[in-house]
């Protein structure tokens, strides 16, 4: 996922997507330490992801206590 795609949600939409790239997340290492996975990329593309959207919800963060 882009960061312009990521700055276009809502707040709420971002912490929902939040939630669903951890468990995403979870579920990879699991399926990762029962059975190889095809493609073991896939987890530092999550972990990313999951940077991605931390990082914009700090910036609204801080953006509206600026204000």
């Amino acid at each position: 996922m882009k960061v312009s795609e990521i700055k276009e949600m809502a707040s709420n939409e971002i912490v929902e997507r939040l939630q669903i790239e951890k468990e995403n997340l979870v579920r990879l290492r699991l399926n990762h330490a029962v059975s190889p996975l095809e493609n073991p990329n896939k987890l530092k593309e999550t972990k990313a992801t999951i940077a991605r959207l931390n990082t914009i919800l700090r910036e609204r963060e801080l953006n509206e206590n600026q204000k």
